[in-house]
């Protein structure tokens, strides 16, 4: 079981334990992890009766996914890095740490569920409203097979009476932040920290010159604050040009985008997009799926359509695809086209 310190895992392998597995459990150290979350993860493990252990994967870390995340800022993207995270460290070095150690499977604490038909590893929604099948969209076959979600059928609120009822000391932590190696999510102090980045034009959609940016590294698409501007109407950021070091501004309705490119994808359902087919798609894991057209575009890529406009489309973040409850895939959205 990896552990994280908060209720979902701890929980996920109370739920196993009662179910009669022989669990054991691991947390993960990297940049980020506190002692006080580490602590929180092996009070619980005592708790529930597992043996606990930590896996130091700080150089793994640094490079995968800090290496990953500096890399896309510098190209004036977005990156997701929990993502990442999942594919590389939780169902990477994490799986084959515990593979070399015995385990048959590893299991985590996500609120999602796993199915096999057809001799095919398939990846549904979770019950919760905030289930996160949209985190492991970049998961291949053979690590969707090694993997055991416990929670996919349960509610955050159900999770939180379990933990309650057996007086785990995770029951009470509040919700993770968003990116664990950010100190209190700030990333442009984070970037600026690492990548210098020189001072550029900021620019209308004509490309009309309207001031000066101190860097693309502190903008990100659809931002509001920030910018400098004074418009009769609140600027956005709707588009960055690294190469040119330009930030493109606009008002609201400029910010809602219907078209893009999608790359390095990952499919589920099937091996390969062969064809045009009708999905629900959601580009950033808080927003909605929304309708949408999936096709082959290219060397490797996928154009998208969405059927009405979505706000903030960002190359670097995700874009995810399903049918209903299943999950088709996804990718990392490359280039918008409806500028």
């Amino acid at each position: 079981m990896a552990l994280s310190g908060g209720v979902d895992s701890s929980t996920a392998a109370l739920i196993l334990k009662q179910n009669g597995f022989d669990v054991h459990s691991a947390m993960m150290i990297f940049q980020g992890i506190t002692d006080e979350l580490v602590s929180y993860a092996r009070d619980a493990a005592q708790a529930i009766g597992i043996p606990f252990q930590t896996f130091d994967f700080t150089e793994e870390f640094k490079s995968l996914i800090e290496g990953d995340f500096i890399r896309e800022y510098k190209r004036g993207r977005t990156p997701n890095p929990c993502v990442v995270c999942n594919e590389l460290m939780k169902f990477g070095v994490f799986m084959v740490r515990a593979k070399h150690l015995g385990f048959d499977k590893i299991a985590t604490g996500h609120y999602a569920r796993l199915e096999r038909e057809n001799n095919r590893y398939l990846l549904k929604k979770g019950m919760d409203k905030n289930e996160q099948s949209y985190f492991l969209y970049r998961l291949k076959q053979k690590q969707l097979s090694e993997l055991v979600l416990p929670l996919g059928s349960y509610t955050k609120e159900a999770v939180r009476e379990k933990a309650r009822e057996f007086r785990l000391p995770t029951a009470k932590q509040k919700k993770s932040q968003d990116i664990c190696f950010i100190s209190k999510n700030n990333y442009a102090s984070y970037i600026k920290g690492i990548i210098s980045s020189e001072p550029g034009l900021i620019c209308d959609s004509a490309g009309k010159t309207l001031g000066k940016h101190e860097g693309i590294i502190a903008y990100t698409i659809g931002q509001r604050k920030g910018i400098g501007l004074s418009h009769e109407r609140p600027y956005y950021v709707i588009g960055i040009d690294a190469k040119k070091n330009i930030i493109y501004v606009g008002e609201a309705q400029e910010v809602y985008k219907s078209q893009f490119i999608a790359k390095d994808l990952n499919f589920i359902l099937f091996d390969k997009l062969n064809e045009k087919m009708a999905v629900q798609a959601k580009t950033r894991y808080v927003s909605n799926s929304s309708e949408a057209s999936i096709e082959p575009y290219g060397k490797g890529g996928v154009k998208v359509v969405f059927k009405k406009p979505q706000w903030a489309v960002t190359p670097g973040q995700s874009v995810v695809f399903y049918r209903g409850d299943t999950m088709l895939g996804g990718g990392i959205i490359d280039r918008v086209l409806d500028y």
